[in-house]
């Protein structure tokens, strides 16, 4: 059919949803009158004629899901539609839980392997364990079933039954399981421990409902053993609930402090104040960002920025500061509309620059700052067109989009080769991680921790048998650039065997061995107490 034909139908329908969003939203709150007014009748009527008229079939219907996403895609790059089949699994990070059976796995060639178990969780319960091959669910085989409908089949509601059969290598004949299926937790603080003896770290990974315990749960473990200060890594956290982060900052703050605020043209501004309860205003801190830091990230590192209340340490955040409200549709389809922006204590408006409709261009920022060199020099970081603005104690702050850190650490190319980025392109290192570590699980579960794990490593030179591992699946081995690229190499490769072995926890512990932004933080308290106004300015 010609396009050309079909462009005022496309135009039409378009125009009468928007509107149909529009009187849902208004329909919502009774402090709004109805926008469709009487035009509501010439809008039903065009969508019959076409419906009963139009030339060709037409799913009216599916013409609206699939316009909707377009439509919003013309308002800012953060209003978004969810369909009603995919809420509930986009609901599930903010909400910190999901209901299931209690196990991570990792599906290869066409096989399900549980990576891991989840204590106390039903899977656990029943007696799953790590290296288990999941063959059934229910009656049917998931052989060759892709991740997506293997979820499907063993999440359900709370309190059902799923039975599955199990292939475990140690054992000839296949298992039969009945999980009594329950409430997961996703945890979003991925590590806690003591980096040197009197410094915590702490890295969150999102702000769900449950964040603000985990960290408080944190901090108490952190202060039961001698915690003096703390490094809080929100490095490639894209966000999550508002309302959350803010009592998070707030345990940081004295008493009166502004820690953000809201407003849009419907939306009055509101704000939101530190209240002088918090367990942690006079411990010394230092939060770490980077390119892939958002929302609520931004928020807490702008109120301790603006407030003087900690060092920012990284690179440039991502610059998300628009606020969604979530409406739901009667068919349990979503949209998230954005209502208002976040603005730091100084008056910073977190939100960088977009252009409506073009949200390719604001998707590819990160790439184009990867280009300019941004992610590399502080030079490139180009302040003098950005509007300034003042922490409480004087120092200057830039508007304009992100977080700018107050001590910058570039990317470090050094060791980066073709060799290497190979390897990471084909995903060679977690593919060798899980069949390592499948085929030594007996001897792996003999280690309490990573340094154990990376001792057993060095003595059996996996090095070598992953770079012959590399070789057979087409990455040829170059001796002068595997040497060049050999700690880089080593760094990856242990790490993904730790992380398929362990958990976050450790995980996070051997990489930061090597980070060079978590060594600057811990410089930064030993040096200066944390306290920004200490720092030497340029």
């Amino acid at each position: 059919m010609n396009i050309k034909r079909l462009l005022p139908l496309i135009v039409a329908v378009s125009i009468i949803i928007g509107v149909v969003i529009g009187f849902f939203y208004s329909a919502g709150d009774s402090a709004h009158p109805n926008v469709m007014g009487k035009s509501s009748n010439k809008i039903d009527a065009l969508l019959n004629i076409i419906d009963n008229q139009y030339v060709d079939t037409v799913d009216i219907p599916q013409i609206v899901e699939d316009a909707l996403p377009q439509i919003l895609s013309e308002l800012d790059p953060h209003s978004t539609y969810i369909p009603a089949k995919d809420r509930q699994a986009a609901n599930e990070n903010l909400e910190g839980s999901f209901c299931g059976i209690g196990v991570q796995f990792l599906q290869n060639n066409d096989t399900i392997y549980v990576m891991r178990v989840i204590p106390g969780g039903p899977s656990d319960k029943v007696g799953l364990m790590a290296g288990d091959r999941i063959v059934e669910v229910g009656d049917s085989s998931i052989i060759g079933l892709g991740s997506d409908a293997v979820i499907k089949r063993l999440k359900g509601p709370r309190g059902t039954e799923v039975k599955v059969k199990v292939y475990r290598p140690a054992d000839a004949a296949l298992q039969d399981f009945t999980i009594l299926r329950g409430d997961i937790p996703l945890k979003s603080v991925d590590a806690c421990y003591m980096i040197t003896d009197e410094i915590g770290y702490m890295k969150i990974s999102t702000f769900s409902l449950t964040t603000y315990e985990e960290m408080l749960s944190g901090i108490a473990r952190l202060k039961y053993d001698n915690c003096r200060a703390l490094i809080i890594d929100l490095r490639d956290n894209l966000g999550g609930v508002l309302e959350i982060a803010i009592k998070m900052i707030n345990e940081f703050l004295p008493q009166g402090r502004l820690i953000v605020y809201t407003e849009g043209r419907k939306s009055p501004r509101q704000d939101y104040y530190s209240d002088g309860h918090g367990t942690c205003q006079g411990m010394p801190v230092v939060i770490l960002i980077n390119e892939a830091s958002a929302s609520a990230s931004e928020i807490f590192s702008g109120a301790i920025q603006d407030n003087d209340r900690g060092t920012i340490v990284g690179l440039r955040s991502f610059g998300k500061g628009l606020v969604q409200q979530p409406i739901e549709f009667n068919d349990g389809s979503e949209v998230r509309l954005t209502i208002a922006r976040y603005y730091t204590p100084s008056g910073r408006c977190i939100q960088r620059a977009y252009t409506k409709g073009d949200n390719e261009a604001y998707e590819l920022d990160i790439l184009e700052r990867y280009e300019h060199g941004e992610l590399f020099s502080k030079d490139s970081i180009v302040t003098d067109s950005l509007e300034k603005y003042a922490t409480a104690g004087g120092r200057v702050v830039y508007g304009g989009g992100g977080i700018i850190p107050d001590i910058f650490i570039p990317q470090d190319t050094t060791g980066y080769t073709s060799y290497l980025r190979q390897l990471n392109i084909k995903g060679l290192f977690s593919s060798f991680a899980f069949e390592f570590t499948d085929r030594n699980r007996l001897a792996l579960d003999k280690f309490d921790n990573e340094t154990e794990l990376v001792a057993y490593l060095d003595k059996h030179n996996v090095m070598e048998d992953f770079i012959n591992y590399a070789d057979d699946k087409g990455v040829k081995r170059r001796n002068l650039l595997i040497n060049k690229s050999h700690a880089l190499i080593k760094n990856f490769l242990y790490a993904a065997i730790i992380y398929d072995r362990f958990d976050t926890q450790e995980y996070n512990r051997y990489l930061n061995l090597s980070d060079k932004t978590v060594k600057k933080a811990v410089e930064v308290i030993e040096k200066y107490g944390g306290d920004p106004m200490k720092l030497p300015r340029n």
